[in-house]
């Protein structure tokens, strides 16, 4: 198969993670008529590009060019490294939430009167838990969290009543995060925990806040709603709140 189909096979296979092809462009900064070009076949990317595409995607630059189809290197007798980790991480129990949308709430280090509002879409598929968290741009410009965007993917794994959920950032800075929450004593349905994050200041450990979005939003509007919020602004889930001010965080 000659090199152009390969990469385009192989592109083909690393856009399907993603929202969109027209977000991944975005993201590359490459005009999307020429990444069409790629997908299709019908060029190949330069050397400075392709390693820009690589880097996007966290692979070694032999991965963008191998036969799709062909057997992946490996020790003999071994399964695949990423098949191992991978079937460690998804084995039972399977987490005890619903697919859905829900609003994932963090508080900010020295700022108990904001919190950075993300909204992750949680995805059932048999036993296995995957999701993508996504947090947009805010108004507010004196914050340097709220021009922190994220758009992360992963699996949530239950382990020791224990639900977390492990992802990596699919924006060029490529940071994994970690949150762990269970579900609160109280009657409402909330998830409350912990979340390690990476800051412009380095790796940082807040308090979580999970609750499904039970009125329907569409994912856009979600989406919208992703940004740094006061705990004084009435849109504001009240439970979170009252959670957050009582010092379940």
């Amino acid at each position: 198969m000659p090199i152009r189909e390969n990469i385009a096979a192989n592109l083909r296979r690393l856009c399907k993670d993603h929202a969109s092809v027209s977000a991944v462009c975005r993201e590359l900064r490459i005009n999307r008529t020429q990444f069409e070009r790629y997908l299709q076949g019908q060029t190949v990317p330069n050397k400075a590009t392709a390693k820009l595409i690589c880097d996007y995607f966290r692979i070694d630059e032999a991965e963008l060019y191998q036969d799709p189809g062909g057997p992946e290197a490996g020790v003999p007798g071994l399964p695949p490294a990423s098949e191992s980790l991978f079937a460690q991480l998804i084995r039972p129990p399977s987490p005890s939430i619903a697919g859905g949308t829900y609003f994932t709430y963090f508080s900010i280090p020295d700022r108990p009167d904001l919190l950075v509002r993300a909204v992750t879409f949680v995805r059932r598929d048999a036993e296995l838990v995957t999701f993508r968290r996504v947090t947009g741009w805010s108004e507010r410009r004196g914050s340097t969290w709220a021009r922190a965007r994220g758009n992360h993917y992963g699996v949530a794994i239950a382990r020791l009543n224990w639900i977390y959920f492990s992802g990596v950032n699919r924006r060029q800075t490529g940071e994994p995060s970690l949150i762990s929450v269970q579900w609160a004593p109280i009657s409402e349905p909330v998830l409350i925990g912990k979340a390690m994050l990476l800051t412009e200041s380095g790796p940082a450990f807040v308090s979580v806040i999970m609750r499904q979005e039970v009125a329907n939003i569409g994912a856009r509007e979600a989406i919208r709603m992703a940004h740094v919020v006061r705990l004084d602004d009435p849109g504001v889930d009240q439970l979170v709140v009252s959670l957050t001010r009582d010092g379940v965080k």
